[in-house]
């Protein structure tokens, strides 16, 4: 279902996240679950992975992960301010101490002149440390492509989170 270098980061996450004693929480909106399912492929990722949420709407966000509905109407659904918030409801609402979350447009419509279709915000959220941010601009590469992408750059981020090097 997913190819051996996805599995391979997946690994990785999940070997970090045991070795610091943590569990981990995804938030996602554009990619559907894709996060949580690359990491529950992997036989025993139970003992790390808390959760998958998968947030699509606006209320999802709101009433699962306390985005504030401000953030929403400011920024839009992607938008760093709503990334981080995901990424921060969802430690803040699970046992996970780490959560990494996207938003995004993956097409093939929904664009628009500021926010095209291939844009993807992430963030990865840790007690302790700063959240992090990362903004994609995958261009209009297809739908699959654009998700395959957001999951891969999820968990490296995850890994850059963890202060483990990437590959």
């Amino acid at each position: 279902m997913f190819s051996e270098a996805h599995l391979t980061l997946a690994r990785r996450v999940l070997e970090g996240c045991r070795a610091r004693g943590v569990m981990l929480a995804t938030a996602e909106s554009c990619t559907g679950g894709l996060i949580a399912a690359c990491l529950t492929e992997i036989a025993g990722s139970s003992d790390v992975v808390d959760r998958g949420l998968v947030t699509y709407s606006n209320d999802a966000k709101e009433t699962l992960l306390g985005v504030p509905a401000s953030a929403l109407r400011e920024h839009g659904a992607v938008s760093e301010p709503v990334a981080r918030a995901m990424a921060e409801g969802a430690c803040a609402r699970s046992r996970a101490a780490l959560a990494v979350s996207c938003t995004g447009i993956a097409g093939p419509g929904g664009g628009s002149r500021e926010k095209p279709v291939g844009l993807v915000h992430l963030a990865c959220a840790m007690a302790g440390r700063d959240t992090l941010h990362l903004r994609q601009t995958y261009g209009n590469m297809g739908r699959n492509a654009i998700r395959l992408a957001t999951l891969e750059d999820a968990l490296r981020l995850v890994l850059r989170q963890l202060g483990e090097p990437l590959p």
